[in-house]
């Protein structure tokens, strides 16, 4: 049914403009049949934050940003979903175009600046969803004119909990003005006080939430190791690297829309965002477990971020241009490695090569 769905909705996707094709296949997905999908070998489960994974392949946010269908997603093969970024009030996010594909760089570039329908409205969703189980975190993120913008990241924890698998706290995003800052020391230190603080709060009547920590690619070293000190600190439950990045590789064949501002995520991010897994995973120390997102294509691709430090991985953009029989494909090669190895499970890996990418020459961009 995949393959078949991907032969005839990819070519019509990539004729349409980006955002349009999107929507299209959102009101596609709403539409899919109820079928089961099919178990996962045993080999593939992780555990992490608490949770149990069935595979450790997961949609990243930004596809479904107001959660109109994450139970299509599971179905489809997913391990997890990520909804959002939610920000408490409807958000209509920057002037369209906003989305741009570069097709010879299989790479796409967003400024979309958290469009979403608000927490009310995504609240609604994942209450009348909560019973189908399967696991959907929630990316928060703050609303660009907020006064506020702490007091909304502490509100969407107390409005989530009951309803979230897990909370993604987004201060990475290059598309709201500002939004980076929160990354860095003090500002961090504050906001995931608070943050960790309302899910004590509201933990009796909610259970334990973990909350994780998304960065950008674009960090300095010395940055990441404030973040990742912070982070250890405040005992977040883990982190996800990362974000799209505001830089643009030289080696971009699409030179016009390579110029277009906001973040640039798919294949020409897969070696800054590797290596920055493998600098957070050396400095984390085996404190809470990694995701790694970013130019994630292949199984080839999903297992170099695994041997890099991610227990898990995400990815979008590469849906794009691959299709949605891109997640069976990874989790056939996964398995088959396994197997070819001799090893029973993904853990084995994890950080096998981390020591070895934070030696090597800076990938270029």
């Amino acid at each position: 049914m995949i393959r078949a769905f991907d032969a005839f909705s990819l070519p019509v996707l990539r004729w349409l403009d980006p955002e349009d094709a999107h929507r299209l296949a959102i009101q596609g997905l709403r539409f899919l049949p109820p079928v089961k999908p099919r178990t996962d070998d045993p080999k593939l489960a992780v555990r992490a934050f608490g949770l149990n994974f069935p595979n450790p392949i997961g949609m990243a946010a930004g596809f479904d940003k107001s959660a109109e269908v994450p139970d299509a997603l599971l179905r489809l093969g997913f391990g997890f979903v990520e909804i959002g970024s939610v920000t408490p009030k409807p958000q209509g996010g920057n002037p369209r175009p906003r989305l741009f594909r570069l097709e010879r760089d299989e790479a796409v570039i967003n400024r979309m600046g958290f469009n979403n329908d608000g927490a009310e409205a995504v609240l609604r969703r994942l209450a009348a969803r909560a019973a189908n189980g399967g696991i959907v975190g929630v990316n928060v993120g703050a609303n660009k004119d907020s006064p506020d913008r702490v007091a909304d990241y502490v509100k969407l924890i107390e409005t989530f909990a009951p309803v979230a698998s897990y909370f993604t706290v987004n201060v990475s995003s290059p598309n709201t003005p500002g939004l980076r800052n929160l990354q860095e020391g003090a500002l961090l230190d504050d906001l995931l006080g608070r943050v960790i603080d309302a899910r004590e709060r509201v933990r009796q009547k909610a259970g334990d939430t973990p909350v994780l920590l998304k960065i950008a690619p674009d960090l300095s070293l010395a940055q990441l190791d404030d973040v990742v000190q912070v982070a250890r600190s405040r005992r977040v439950d883990g982190m996800i690297v990362s974000n799209t990045t505001i830089a643009r590789p030289s080696t971009l064949r699409e030179e016009m829309r390579a110029k277009e501002q906001g973040g640039l995520s798919g294949r020409p991010l897969f070696r800054l965002s590797t290596r920055m897994v493998a600098e957070t995973y050396v400095r984390v120390e085996g404190a809470f477990p990694l995701i790694g997102v970013g130019g994630v294509d292949s199984g080839g691709a999903a297992l170099t971020k695994i041997r890099a430090g991610a227990s898990l991985i995400q990815l979008y953009s590469s849906l794009v241009y691959k299709g949605l029989g891109l997640v069976d494909e990874i989790k056939r090669d996964l398995t088959s490695t396994l197997l070819r190895t001799g090893r029973d499970s993904l853990s084995e890996i994890v950080g096998a090569d981390a020591a070895t990418l934070t030696a090597e020459d800076w990938p270029g961009m």
